[in-house]
């Protein structure tokens, strides 16, 4: 406990440091825009947002990568996605993917994260907010700016990673913008090409006697496309927005495996295919504290997944799947005169969404599910404080049967209330609770009574048509500085959790998902920058500077404790520890060293883990040059080679082992076609309208 006022010094020190700011004399300029400079993290009362663009060693490989380095993020195979400790509602613009697990995975694996603008992390989602996003939303942005000229942007990747032999991945995307008078116009372009390896293994240690069920080397190659379009048309005041975005994703991988009884040689082929339209409709008024938003937007996902045997040449499964997903929503938000300031938001939902599931040309699951809600959130400001007061309710009918028996019915009205108070101890310096409940309801992937894995004679993947909704209560305090420093503790309690669980029956593994009556995750985190400097200088040399943590050389350090309190077995914590270094060198070359470590022996829910979960140092060099219209990056992951996962299963004597070829090298480069246009302004986001930028909350 010694070490922990040093802490708390430390963190005071920042406070000092970062609010040293030099005198500037307030001057008024005509024909001039101040644009505010991109961080590289930011810290708000209600989200954490990541800046992907800027970042060379977020933005090297895919999104699934990228992701996996932010810190307090957890993404794996047994606990899904994570953020301090609040499962993770993943969006893209926006909008909802509706899928998870493995198809998730796939879908960002397939994404080259150069095409990610930033990633934003909604830790306090309000009532304006579907209240199925459950603990947490994490919102991936991919549009960018569209300006008053043609512009272009071309990005490219290469990497390699070097294990039984070498493997190479490489993507490349244009980007296309224009704007006039009548309207503006956006088309991203990409592929994305990608050779990996995975090797897992499961053992069974009963009585001493270690028996081998399943050991595999799998080849894999990913090939992904992907276009994404957006028209912009202003008629006066009001604006009219059209997004057609469609990826395609084609996996293959060759599986060689042995185990007790049985040796293998398998191929297996996914095809997924996303499509996503939306048309937005923005009323404007003299007032511009006042706006009214229509939305409708049509999502299609069809999966199909085969896998054959070489060796005895037949087909082992050929299961596919069918998602269809309607939404239509209205938002209206205007000022309200309230204590010192004001405002209130009120909206509607209607969705409906369908899922269809065959194996071998049989319908095994026809699932439905509708959804009508209703909100209004206040908010209103008094001296110091700010508030926070909303409520949502949600109508479900929730009904489906697979091939032999109906599935239990979801009818229910439910209510969702939130609330947040803030304090502001002065420019930048707050300190925020909140409370919200929300509800999860099981995803298609989950439900899927299919395989869309791999297996043999011995490991079996499947989902649980019968899975309930679960109920969530959230709770959290937190106190932040100058959008870097942060202190924090959330508490989640889940009713009716969905969880993975191992069944083992003599030597035949099955993984499949329960309901679990309730589970609590408890989440520690703090984190905050440490100038370089204080060690060269000292602290009094170190005041006198106005310091900006993206200009400095400086160690960001984020050290989080996650607990998760099961009801039928005893469970331990585990701590996460990630460090980045930022090292500015001469010629403006920026270098940049990200270190990831989670403790072993913790619970992940049923699953207890053996070795330390994301460990990885990684380092990059990046430098923009010809007047900062390129950018070139070196990246070099996983330098050590110690990423990898193993866990138990509580209840059982198994152990699962997995290693990825996640040690690679390569570079990226971005390159911004010139203009002569100096004067030319930057317009709204097109593939990403924001709804609320002033205070950071999304359309959803």
């Amino acid at each position: 406990m010694r070490t922990f006022p040093y802490c708390i010094i430390l963190l005071f020190s920042f406070f000092l440091i970062s609010a040293q700011e030099t005198p500037k004399k307030a001057t008024e300029l005509n024909e001039v825009s101040i644009t505010k400079e991109k961080k590289a993290v930011e810290q708000k009362a209600d989200r954490t947002i990541f800046d992907f663009a800027a970042q060379s060693h977020l933005n090297s490989g895919s999104v699934l990568e990228g992701l996996k380095k932010l810190p307090g993020l957890i993404l794996s195979d047994v606990a899904g996605m994570m953020y301090q400790g609040k499962q993770l509602d993943v969006y893209m613009d926006s909008r909802p993917l509706n899928i998870s697990s493995n198809e998730l995975n796939a879908f960002l694996e397939g994404m080259p994260a150069n095409a990610v603008e930033r990633i934003e992390v909604i830790t306090q989602p309000g009532a304006e907010f579907p209240a199925t996003s459950g603990g947490a939303i994490i919102n991936i942005i991919t549009s960018k700016k569209a300006k008053n000229y043609l512009s272009a942007t071309y990005s490219s990747g290469l990497n390699f990673t070097s294990y039984d032999k070498l493997r190479t991945r490489f993507n490349n995307s244009l980007l296309l913008n224009a704007k006039n008078k009548y309207f503006g116009w956006q088309l991203n372009l990409g592929q994305s090409y990608r050779e990996s390896a995975l090797w897992s293994t499961i053992t069974k240690n009963e009585n001493n006697i270690i028996t081998n069920l399943s050991n595999t080397d799998s080849d894999r190659t990913t090939r992904s496309y992907y276009a994404k379009s957006a028209l912009n048309f202003d008629l006066k005041k009001d604006r009219l927005l059209l997004n057609y975005d469609v990826n395609y994703n084609k996996n293959n991988a060759d599986t060689q495996g042995e185990g007790f009884g049985f040796t293998s040689n398998d191929a297996s082929k996914t095809k997924i295919t996303r499509q996503d339209a939306v048309a937005t409709y923005q009323k404007r008024f003299e007032d511009k504290n006042k706006k009214l938003d229509f939305k409708f937007n049509f999502a299609r996902n069809q999966n199909d997944f085969d896998l054959d045997s070489r060796i005895f040449n037949t087909a082992v499964l050929e299961n596919s799947s069918l998602q269809e997903y309607l939404n239509f929503k209205i938002d209206y938000s205007q000022g309200l005169t309230i204590l010192d300031k004001g405002k209130f938001s009120v909206g509607t939902l209607i969705d409906d969404l369908s899922f269809e599931t065959q194996s071998l040309g049989t319908t095994n699951l026809d699932y439905t599910r509708k959804t009508t809600a209703g909100y209004l959130e206040l908010q209103s400001t008094y001296k110091n404080f700010d508030f926070i007061l909303g409520g949502r309710a949600e109508d479900y009918n929730i009904t489906g049967k697979t091939n032999t028996a109906d599935l239990i019915p979801f009818k229910q009205f439910r209510f969702f209330p939130n609330a947040s108070l803030q304090y502001n101890f002065g420019p930048q310096i707050f300190f925020n609770a909140n409370y919200n409940k929300k509800i999860s309801l099981p995803s298609t992937s989950s439900l899927n009574p299919n395989n869309t894995n791999y297996q043999n004679q011995n490991v079996s993947y499947s989902g649980n048509p019968q899975l309930q909704p679960t109920i969530f209560d959230n709770y959290e305090m937190k106190i932040s500085a100058f959008d870097y420093a942060f202190l924090g503790y959330n508490v989640s309690v889940a009713k009716n959790q969905v969880a993975n669980r191992v069944i083992v029956n003599n030597n035949l593994v099955s993984n499949t998902s329960i309901n679990v009556s309730e589970i609590k995750i408890h989440n520690f985190n703090f984190g905050f920058p440490l100038p370089y400097m204080l060690f060269t200088k000292g602290l009094k040399e170190t005041l006198k500077f106005d310091v900006n943590p993206d200009k400095i050389n400086f160690l960001y350090i984020y050290t989080g404790y996650q607990i998760h309190k099961l009801p039928d077995a005893d469970t331990k914590g585990f701590w996460i520890i990630n460090l980045m270094s930022q090292i500015l060198l001469p010629k403006e070359i920026k270098f940049v060293t990200n270190y990831n470590y989670t403790t072993t022996k913790g619970n992940y829910f049923y699953y207890v883990s053996t070795q330390p979960y994301g460990h990885s140092l990684d380092i990059s060099f990046s430098k923009k040059i010809m007047k900062d219209q390129l950018s070139v990056s070196l990246n070099f992951d996983d330098i050590l080679n110690t990423n990898k996962q193993g866990f138990t299963s509580v209840g059982t004597s198994v152990l699962l082992e997995s290693k990825y070829d996640t040690r690679r090298f390569g570079f990226t480069l971005n390159y911004k076609i010139p203009t002569k246009n100096k004067l030319a302004k930057e317009d709204a986001n097109l593939l990403n309208k924001e709804k609320k930028e002033d205070n950071g909350i999304i359309a959803n």
